[in-house]
């Protein structure tokens, strides 16, 4: 037997929908590759958005066509976001970090017929162009007259480009199950691979993300989306600022500390989500000026685990509350870092302890861990095993799976196998112990590359630190400190070792530790340890 409710789809119009007809004067504020600010409200860019749709109709885009774009965090790409898929289009949000040769792989592979550029990528788009036959029209992302000069065929500028249709088209209901966005990933094997998700997907992980369990995305919060909108969607949060109504702040290319600050302090910004590096260059710069971010309450930290000693200052220091968040590309998130009342009765310490965490498996996704045979290992928070994850917003499939391909993301039965390691306990919580592919086994133990950076991010002089196995003669593999220092500290060996002692058993610590400029990241600002083994891999252990 059925119920009798109403048949409406879950589609992510309806969200922009909602903020629209309810919260219309909202500020949306942004800043675009020009470094000129926009103050736009969800009323405007429901509008705008509808205009984006019908010049997607004026070209012929029909349903399930893929829509690329490449470009910042900005009210235009807003617009696109919702402008794409309202009409049933499949958004196509593409990474410029990646190198020309996988993003030419990309756009063949997913055959955008359009791609929307912001102006800082009208080069790569031209390097791009004689690759991408299946692209009719090229749009670049800024005001009248900013096509003039480039060579793509075609090209017009979104404002002439939208303007043209003054009417915005109206947004049909269609199946839930339809394509809604498209995003490749390129931590798998082989060729970038296609994650596609549905409407309903991201309307149910958008109601996740702003639940209480989730970010607590509410009317009552301004948000800064430090996340580029081309990683996983910008976690959800393009789609939950439009569900709730919150004031959404999006701060275009420029992410330097002294930026972040400003627009952090001039729009009372009180939530913001982003990678570790960017909250660390940020406490460095409000710890050289003296200033301070009084409205901002709370960070949700993600990419990689943010250092207990980033922790600490941000909420002794500054009163922000820090949340892991993790996840992958085949899932957005998976847990997220709110605290539980019995946790929040407990000593500061403990807190922390579960601060440092990865947060708590959140209500849409099952994990469980896996040992090496597959067989399930238990939640004691103690016993470390790969993740698996299954759930209504997970990828069971990649779209178009090419000849390189071996694997769907999924098993036989269902469960999405991540790659990371860890333990997770009876009430949720998850502690990434290491990806699999990172882990150092010496002797036959496991050694955690994070713990062991978690540690020397708290030594003196330390910005960042990176942590790589490296061959030894006697124990198999044995862990190498690769550490960024601040411009005037010098490589002091003993005191990032006093530092790291305390927090790991003794036969975890490094053999050595050398100092670098930089340390390399990934187009997704994970530290590239794939980089540092080809970089080191002539390094000989001290005698």
């Amino acid at each position: 037997m059925r119920g009798l409710n109403m048949d409406r789809q879950l589609v992510v119009s309806s969200l922009l929908d909602y903020a629209g007809r309810n919260h219309a004067a909202t500020a949306v504020v942004s800043t675009d590759s020009g470094g000129e600010q926009r103050r736009s409200n969800w009323g405007e860019i429901r509008q705008r958005a509808g205009q984006v749709s019908a010049a997607l109709l004026a070209e012929g885009v029909e349903p399930g066509d893929r829509v690329a774009t490449v470009a910042w965090n900005d009210h235009r790409h807003l617009e696109a976001y919702y402008g794409i898929t309202g009409i049933g289009g499949v958004l196509h949000t593409m990474n410029p970090r990646l190198h020309d040769d996988q993003l030419a792989y990309i756009l063949g592979h997913a055959e955008d017929v359009v791609m929307l550029v912001d102006r800082d990528f009208v080069d790569l788009a031209e390097r791009l162009a004689p690759r991408a036959p299946t692209v009719r029209r090229w749009v670049i992302l800024g005001d009248r007259g900013a096509a003039e000069g480039t060579s793509l065929p075609g090209a017009v500028d979104y404002e002439s480009w939208i303007g043209a249709h003054v009417d915005a088209a109206e947004w049909p209901q269609f199946d839930e199950w339809s394509a809604a966005t498209l995003c490749y990933t390129s931590g798998t094997t082989g060729n970038p691979k296609g994650i596609l998700q549905s409407h309903r997907a991201i309307v149910l992980q958008t109601w996740a993300t702003s639940t209480g369990e989730g970010h607590g995305v509410s009317s009552s919060e301004c948000l800064l989306l430090a996340v580029p909108m081309f990683h996983v969607n910008g976690w959800a949060i393009p789609f939950a600022s439009a569900m709730t109504g919150a004031k959404l702040v999006l701060p275009g290319p420029n992410m330097s500390p002294e930026a972040l600050v400003q627009q952090i302090n001039d729009e009372a910004v009180t939530v913001s989500f982003g990678v570790p590096t960017i909250w660390l260059s940020m406490v460095q710069y409000l710890k050289r000026s003296g200033l301070d971010v009084p409205t901002l309450h709370r960070l949700a930290v993600g990419g990689s685990a943010a250092p207990r000693a980033l922790m600490d200052t941000l909420e002794d220091d500054y009163g922000v509350f820090v949340a892991h968040v993790w996840g992958m590309t085949e899932m957005t998130q998976g847990s997220t870092g709110r605290f539980t009342h019995r946790v929040g009765e407990m000593g500061r310490d403990e807190q922390r302890t579960r601060q440092a965490m990865a947060g708590r498996e959140m209500y849409g996704v099952e994990l469980r861990l896996v040992d090496d045979a597959g067989e399930e290992v238990p939640r004691d928070g103690k016993t470390p095993g790969e993740i698996e994850a299954r759930g209504p917003w997970v990828a069971g499939g990649y779209f178009r799976l090419d000849d390189d391909t071996t694997h769907e993301p999924a098993d036989e039965g269902g469960w999405l196998h991540t790659g990371d390691v860890a333990t997770i306990d009876d009430e949720g919580y998850v502690r990434i112990v290491d990806r699999a592919k990172d882990v150092i086994k010496s002797g036959g133990e496991w050694i955690s590359s994070i713990e062991l950076e978690n540690a020397a991010v708290g030594a003196p002089g330390v910005i960042e630190a990176a942590v790589i196995g490296m061959p030894h003669d006697r124990w198999g593999e044995r862990p190498l400190l690769v550490v960024h220092l601040e411009a005037d500290a010098t490589l002091d060996r003993t005191a990032i070792e006093n530092a790291i002692r305390p927090h790991v058993a003794s036969w975890w610590m490094p053999n050595d530790i050398v100092a670098v400029e930089e340390i390399p990241h990934t187009g997704t600002g994970k530290i590239d340890k794939k980089a540092l083994r080809t970089h080191f891999a002539d390094h000989s252990w001290p005698a």
